[in-house]
C-alpha cells in the first residue's frame, strides 16, 4: 500500500525541513512541496492561477504515487482549511493510498522568532510573521493530527510524524 504524507502548517513552521528529514527515514520517498507549483513572479492569486496549480499539484502527486519507485510520497504545503486539502484529495480518487495529514503548529513566539529569522536572511518579508500567526487557528477546526514543533528540531519532527502515523 502507498502512503501519501500530507504535512500542512503556516509559513515558517518548519514544514520544508521537517519534510526534508522526512524522506530520509521513509525511502522510498519522494517529496513535493506545493510553493514550486505558486513559484511565479509575479506571484498572483487569481481564480486561472489557483485552477492551475491545483491541477499540476494533483497531476504531480498522482505520477509519483503511481511511480512502483516510490512507497511513499511526502506533500507539504499550507493548506489553510478542510477544502483546500479536500481540493487536494479530490484529484486522486483513482489510487489506492493511504493519507497521514499532519498539522505541523507551533507557538506564535516561535513563529514570529523564526519568521524573524528568515527575515534578516532575506528569506521573507517582513510582513510575513503577521500572515502566519494568523493561519495558526486556522489549523484548529480541521480533523487532522496536529503536531506542535516547539522545541523541537526537524529531525525530531519528521520522526514524530513517522511514529504518530503508524
Amino acid at each position: 500500500m502507498k502512503h501519501l504524507y500530507i504535512i500542512c502548517g503556516p509559513m515558517g513552521v518548519g514544514k520544508s525541513t521537517t519534510c526534508r528529514a522526512l524522506k530520509k527515514l521513509l525511502a522510498p520517498c519522494a517529496f513535493l512541496d506545493g510553493d514550486w507549483c505558486w513559484d511565479m513572479e509575479p506571484f498572483t492569486v487569481n481564480e486561472e492561477n489557483k485552477a492551475m496549480v491545483m491541477a499540476n499539484i494533483h497531476h504531480l502527486l498522482k505520477s509519483y504515487l503511481s511511480n512502483s519507485g516510490f512507497q511513499n510520497v511526502i506533500f507539504c504545503w499550507v493548506i489553510p482549511g478542510a477544502g483546500v486539502l479536500s481540493d487536494v484529495l479530490s484529484g486522486l480518487k483513482d489510487i489506492d493510498f493511504t493519507v497521514h495529514t499532519v498539522a505541523l503548529t507551533c507557538s506564535e513566539e516561535t513563529l514570529r522568532r523564526r519568521i524573524e529569522g528568515d527575515v534578516k536572511a532575506g528569506l521573507r518579508t517582513p510582513d510575513a510573521a503577521g500572515r502566519a500567526i494568523s493561519y495558526l487557528p486556522l489549523y484548529d477546526g480541521m480533523d487532522i493530527i496536529k503536531l506542535s514543533t516547539d522545541g523541537m528540531s526537524p529531525s525530531e519532527a519528521a520522526e514524530a510524524i513517522v511514529k504518530i502515523s503508524k
